[in-house]
């Protein structure tokens, strides 16, 4: 093959300018000859016809680029971003059809004092705001912050379906709402529910009574709504919306309450429904410097998505607010369904699943009669909250790529796919949203009380997996979500693991299996999710198993601490759950962390148990090995005990000799200013970390300690000191040392694990 070359094309070009006359082929037909003006009529036409071509070929080109390249391209995306090759746990027929409608509706919306949503990415919401007072002036509640400074708030009970009870204490103010959820034979996909909401006061006579702002809204992430007509032809009854979706069919909110009340109302259009606090507050700002009085304005924009209803009344005050699914039809029967939900019907109805609840808690938990009334309704709050603080997100997370990445999108991250996730969050105020190591905790007190839940969730969990096996740690999915995460905080980074506890919980169900805790319907629904998960598991384990080990065998340590940074004395360890745990004062890849380590044989130890009850032999024995491996007492004692100090530490780059001190840097615009900068007044030196903490008691918790060992009892001493010198009261204190103390002996003599 000739290359063409720009020498090839001047050589041709000189040859036929100074070489022979080219030759007519046909000799009959003559050439013009004039003066040079043939030739550049010649070029002229032959010009005329090229240049059209030209310029349509880069025409054609220029489109193909655009509309079949780039998307080839784009269509390749990173793997870290590619869904993990397998079928999706929320396909199999168990979380389809009764189950899932079942959980359709529900109080999944955590991060504000009250709300319901449905697990759908475009959900109708529903949301309880107020009108608090703080140092003397008003203040929207709405979402939940400590700012807003509530004496208490939080679900009394809740069995995380259909029934919900919560307490709100604000100042003098407080607010009881309660949840029911009810399926009629007329009801539309997911069913109908109630809300009551009550308002007490501190208040002893009729003189120092208040007034209370209550403001209910509806929202519809996915089309309008229809301000209703106000009355109803049911006594003291108000239909406050309407509207029609595909999931529900038509749909009526009505409000029934005895007590007198006055009623404003708002409507808004508007994309951002996690900012409707300050459209509340900016509307009833302008009708304040209006009329003089806080009262929303009784308008509403053109095909409003968002309704906000204000009812200001006396305390005390009882309202009941019933939504009706798939109410065309019947209309008498539509009101006996409203009755049913509204009432002394609906009084009957809670108190009923009131007592389900404290029987069922009975039941589930085995409560000593030796506990006292005080103990119980601790843990029925604290299961109630656990449950009722479970939420639905849907959304992309974004993920931080690393600098080799070829791939380059147009901000510093790139999307995940669209995802929906149902888990239960840490805490509502600061972290209501899911986080992937808190949830193992979480499904060891929820599958206890209802292992479908438990199931749903950690399937969400494990098909948020992608190609490499690897799962976000924090999901903020969504703009509600979103607008609680400060910015530096939001970007994944898939180098980071978390602890994987969702080991926890299923190993915690295969023993449940073997002790026969279970129905032979439940042992049925475990069964089928742990053969279709195994695969997922299997990448789990694998990826930590690659990217999170260390330089020698059987060692790990948390990837994505910070190792130029001069603003920590000791670099977090977000990635590892205890996130400000002092670590190795030099980040490196010579580190080896302890608590790791335990995780891995956990994990290695729960898929040798999955393998066996599946019985898949030649997995569950590769599986056993590695945890054998990572129980090895001599081995992990060489790594990370401390002979001098009786403990177990990290081991990494080191020194003790580091400090903060104040110093003059330049900001931006140039101006110095005064920050604490870290100081290192010595040479760090690859040892062991001498900080006794968390870290140092998981070989305790992990049973990796033989029984009767010596060992066991400095471990009761390390355990006790870290008690002793915490912010716990003496007696909790002593209490923890005592508990602790019992452990050892009960694991000292063979009676665990």
């Amino acid at each position: 093959m000739t290359r063409i070359t720009r020498r090839n094309s001047r050589a041709r070009a000189s040859s036929t300018s100074d070489g022979d006359k080219p030759v007519n082929p046909n000799p009959r037909t003559s050439i013009p000859v004039g003066g040079g003006r043939g030739f550049s009529w010649i070029l002229n036409i032959t010009l005329m016809i090229l240049l059209p071509s030209v310029l349509l070929l880069f025409l054609i080109g220029l489109y193909m680029k655009n509309n079949l390249v780039n998307p080839v391209r784009e269509s390749i995306k990173p793997r870290v971003v590619t869904p993990f090759p397998a079928p999706k746990l929320m396909d199999l027929p168990m979380f389809q059809g009764e189950h899932k409608e079942s959980l359709y509706w529900g109080t999944y919306r955590p991060h504000v004092y009250f709300g319901i949503r449905a697990r759908t990415p475009q959900s109708l919401l529903v949301g309880l705001m107020w009108i608090g007072v703080k140092d003397g002036r008003y203040f929207m509640r709405h979402v939940c912050q400590d700012s807003d400074e509530l004496t208490t708030y939080g679900w009394t009970h809740h069995n995380g379906r259909d029934y919900g009870r919560q307490v709100l204490v604000d100042k003098k103010l407080t607010l009881t709402t309660s949840f029911l959820k009810l399926k009629e034979k007329e009801s539309g996909y997911g069913g109908d529910w109630a809300v009551r909401i009550e308002a007490q006061s501190e208040a002893l006579n009729e003189e120092m009574k208040e007034i209370v702002h209550l403001f209910f809204y509806v929202a519809d992430e996915g089309g309008t709504l229809d301000l209703g007509k106000g009355t109803s032809d049911i006594p003291n009854h108000h239909i406050l919306a309407s509207g029609s979706r595909d999931d529900l069919g038509s749909w009526q909110l009505h409000l029934e309450s005895k007590d007198e009340f006055e009623f404003h109302y708002a409507g808004f259009k508007t994309p951002h429904i996690h900012n409707l606090s300050d459209l509340v507050q900016m509307n009833l700002g302008t009708q304040a410097r209006k009329i003089g009085r806080l009262q929303l304005s009784d308008t509403s924009d053109y095909g409003p998505n968002i309704l906000v209803f204000q009812i200001s009344a006396m305390i005390s005050f009882k309202a009941d607010i019933a939504f009706v699914s798939k109410s065309r039809g019947s209309t008498s029967r539509t009101e006996e369904r409203i009755r049913s939900l509204t009432g002394d019907s609906l009084t009957g109805r809670l108190e009923q699943k009131q007592r389900q609840f404290y029987d069922k808690f009975q039941r589930c938990f085995d409560m000593s009669d030796e506990l006292d009334s005080e103990a119980i309704t601790v843990g029925k709050a604290s299961l109630g909250n656990l449950l009722g603080g479970i939420g639905y997100f849907y959304g992309q997370s974004k993920i931080s790529l690393p600098p080799s990445s070829s791939f380059v999108p147009e901000d510093n991250y790139i999307s995940y796919w669209p995802a929906e996730l149902y888990t239960a969050v840490p805490s509502r105020p600061f972290f209501p949203r899911g986080f992937l190591w808190d949830e193992g905790f979480h499904q060891l007190l929820i599958w206890r009380w209802d292992v479908n839940i438990t199931l749903d969730i950690i399937g969400h969990w494990l098909d948020l997996m992608n190609a490499d096996g690897w799962i976000p740690r924090e999901q903020i999915l969504g703009a509600e979500a979103l607008s609680k995460v400060p910015s530096e905080f939001v970007l994944q980074h898939p180098t980071n693991g978390n602890p994987p506890t969702l080991f926890l919980a299923i190993q915690d169900l295969v023993c449940g299996i073997k002790k026969n805790k279970f129905t032979a319907s439940e042992i049925s629904d475990i069964s089928i999710f742990l053969r279709r998960s195994f695969v997922r598991l299997d990448a789990w384990f694998k990826w930590f198993n690659t990217t999170q080990s260390g330089k020698d065998v059987s060692t790990y340590f948390w990837h994505g601490r910070d190792n130029v940074t001069t603003r920590e004395l000791n670099p977090k360890s977000l990635s590892s759950g205890l996130d400000d745990y002092p670590r190795a004062s030099h980040p490196s890849e010579d580190e080896r962390h302890v608590d790791l380590r335990c995780w891995m044989r956990l994990a290695a130890d729960c898929m040798s148990s999955i393998s066996e009850f599946l019985e898949d032999s030649q997995t569950g024995k590769e599986y056993n090995l590695t945890a054998k491996l990572l129980s090895d007492f001599e081995l992990l004692n060489q790594m990370h005990f401390d002979y001098t100090n009786g403990a177990y530490f990290d081991y990494g780059n080191h020194t003790e000799k580091v400090r903060l001190s104040w110093r003059m840097v330049e900001a931006a615009g140039g101006y110095p200013t005064r920050e604490l900068v870290r100081e290192v007044l010595e040479e760090p030196v690859l040892r062991l970390v001498p900080h006794i903490g968390y870290v140092s008691l998981f070989p305790f918790m992990g049973r990796l300690i033989p029984p009767k060992n010596r060992l066991i009892s400095s471990q009761t001493r390390v355990s006790c000191g870290l008690t002793l010198d915490s912010d716990l009261l003496p007696n909790q204190a002593q209490y923890t040392c005592n508990a602790t103390l019992s452990m050892t002996h009960l694991i000292g003599e063979g009676q665990f694990g």
